[in-house]
Parts: structure tokens; sequence; C-alpha cells
């Protein structure tokens, strides 16, 4: 491969790569910001409880998948050839499974039963399906009805956050298809593969021997004082001038 095309590769390599964990990392951003709150109203004298409610509580398969594509990112750069092609293939379902999560509908059901799962307390008071107002703050009469015998209601307010998981689980697509009809052609990862035996200033030294050196107190990668290790007569070692 030409070096201009083979540094054209490496870029093409580490813009779709830098896409693909930015893609994650929005949905993973996203589903941290509340997108609903959990409105419940005691009776007297207990105060109203209001919870807020991130999106991770709402769709964690979409937290579960953004985690999986970072986990497939790294297995598109210790990869090659169909192997890379495969784990792009599998990046953008990854991605499609996301987006889809991210972009369903939150129901009222969902919020007061993530809330019920996060405090006890209030899952003492619901007792059924209340209400959803959407774009609505808490608190501001948004039509809370008495569910099961207990006022509650579900405000939606993370409209702008499922866009922002969608355009990140989206992202991740685009990556893993790229991924998928380039990723054969770009670079991989470098391997280091370790020698079976030390390799001394005058050549390569055998580990039995090296082994016998250290016990005498000789160090085998001294020029001098190892100048020469290797199996002497009777199987004994034979040691350079500077060793004795």
């Amino acid at each position: 491969m030409p070096p201009t095309a083979e540094a054209g590769g490496r870029r093409e390599f580490l813009l779709v790569l830098l896409a693909g964990a930015a893609g994650a990392g929005l949905v993973l951003l996203a589903l941290r910001q509340v997108w609903a709150h959990a409105v419940y109203t005691p009776p007297r004298p207990l105060p109203v409880q209001d919870l807020a409610i991130s999106g991770q509580k709402l769709v964690p398969l979409a937290s579960a998948l953004a985690i999986a594509a970072l986990a497939c990112l790294a297995a598109v750069i210790a990869t090659r050839g169909v192997v890379r092609r495969a784990a792009g293939v599998l990046l953008a379902l990854i991605g499609a499974g996301a987006a889809a999560a991210a972009a369903a509908a939150v129901t009222s059901s969902a919020v007061l039963a993530a809330a019920a799962g996060s405090d006890p307390a209030a899952g003492a008071f619901s007792g059924g399906t209340g209400s959803t107002t959407s774009g609505a703050a808490p608190g501001s009469g948004g039509g809370a009805v008495v569910a099961g015998g207990t006022p509650g209601h579900a405000v939606i307010t993370g409209l702008p956050w499922h866009v922002v998981a969608v355009i990140g689980a989206l992202t991740v697509v685009l990556a893993g298809l790229a991924t998928a009809w380039r990723g054969p052609r770009w670079p991989v990862m470098s391997a280091r593969y370790e020698r079976s035996g030390y390799e001394g200033p005058r050549g390569r030294t055998d580990s039995a021997a090296m082994w016998e050196s250290l016990s005498r107190d000789v160090d085998p990668t001294d020029d001098d004082a190892a100048a020469h290790v290797g199996p002497g007569p009777a199987g004994e070692v034979e040691l350079g001038p500077g060793s004795r």
C-alpha cells in the first residue's frame, strides 16, 4: 500500500473510532439526564413528593447497548479482515438497538414504576397508573389524578435528551457500517513478540545458562563478566574472565 494511501487509511480508521466512541458517549450522557418527574400527592400532612427519573432508569437497555458499543470498538481495533468486518456489522446492530430503545415513548406507568423502584416510599403511595404531562414543570398543576386511591402523575421533560440519545446511537450505526465496508483496509494493531531467550550484548543467551549465571552472582547482561555464557564440560557453565 502506498504511503499516502496508508496514511489516509489511518486517518479514516481514527475518525471512525472517534465517531463511534463519541456516539456511545452521547447515549450515556443523555441517559444520565432527567427524563421525567414522578409527582405524588399523599394524604395530608405528608408533603408532595417530586422524584426526578433519569433516562437510564427508564431505558436501561440503551445504556447497556452503549457500553457494548464501546467494547465492540475495542474489538475493531484488535481484529483484522473478515473478523473486523463482522465486528463492524455487530457494532451497527448494537447502535440500531440503542436508537430504537432511546426513541421509544416513555409512558406514565414506566415513570411511576421507575420511581417506585428508586424510592420505596414512593412505591407505597403508588397504587396504579397516573396521568402523564409532557413538557410541563412539576408543580404546574398538570392534571394530577387519583390512581388507586393515591394522587400521582408523571411529567415528561426529557424530550431533548431523547433526541441526543438517538443521534448518538445513529452515529454508532454509521461507525459500524463504515467499519463493515472499509475496515479490512485499515491498519491493524502492531503485535509485539517476545523472544525465547535473552539477547545479550554478544548474542542470544540460553535461559538455563542465564539462571546459572545469576545463581553465581554474575550479571549475564554484563559484556565483560559474561563474554561467553554456555554449557561447559559435564553440564557446567563457562563464565567469562571478568567473573573470576
